[in-house]
């Protein structure tokens, strides 16, 4: 090497080369990504996300009409039918009327009775579920929500999927009277207890 010739020389690169560089960076972010930043399916696991979104309810919503399609005695489960037009809020509301059936005493007057001759009442426990869609609202379906996600697949070898029925659920109320701290719950779709919620749940109450 002559004496005029420095550690850098034309036409050559020093350092590290540009694409390494940019390997480098993008093998980082990806680790980041993968590492770090929680993914959808754990959060829907946990039940705690996207719970909390405001609903905007309407309080000069007409009250909605509904019937009894089905019920479960076994399961202490009815399902209602609102019609397929009927709006979020006016669901809120039928939820809000039913629970202030119950604490009135007057739920039997819409509602057939889940525990009739119980001391606590007809009502002490029941899962009141509301669809729009009538062939959801039958035995087998909703046998297959109060049943939950997380039920034996050979117990339910002709029911319809959990997670089918679980979108069709426009509103959910959950007695209790056992549960003296909650003993009412109501929301927009369905939340299992495991923590599985349809893409539409939304806790009211």
């Amino acid at each position: 090497m002559s004496d005029n010739e420095g550690p850098y020389q034309e036409g050559k690169r020093a350092g590290i080369h540009p694409l390494v560089v940019v390997f480098g960076v993008l093998l980082g972010l990806w680790l980041f990504v993968a590492l770090i930043v929680p993914s959808s399916k754990n959060k829907q696991a946990a039940g705690t996300e996207g719970l909390a979104t405001p609903v905007v309810e309407d309080p000069e919503a007409a009250p909605v009409i509904f019937k009894v399609q089905s019920t479960v005695p076994d399961m202490n489960a009815v399902g209602l039918v609102v019609p397929p037009q009927a709006t979020d809020s006016q669901v809120i509301g039928l939820l809000k009327r039913l629970k202030q059936e119950r604490l009135d005493g007057t739920l039997g007057s819409h509602v057939p009775p889940t525990t009739p001759g119980h001391k606590l009442g007809d009502h002490a426990v029941a899962d009141i579920y509301i669809f729009s869609d009538p062939k959801y609202a039958d035995q087998e379906a909703i046998r297959t929500l109060a049943r939950g996600a997380h039920a034996p697949g050979t117990l339910l070898p002709t029911a319809i999927p959990f997670e089918v029925a679980m979108e069709e659920v426009r509103g959910h109320y959950r007695i209790d009277l056992n549960d003296t701290g909650a003993p009412d719950k109501g929301s927009l779709g369905l939340a299992d207890e495991s923590g599985v919620h349809s893409k539409h749940f939304r806790r009211i109450f």
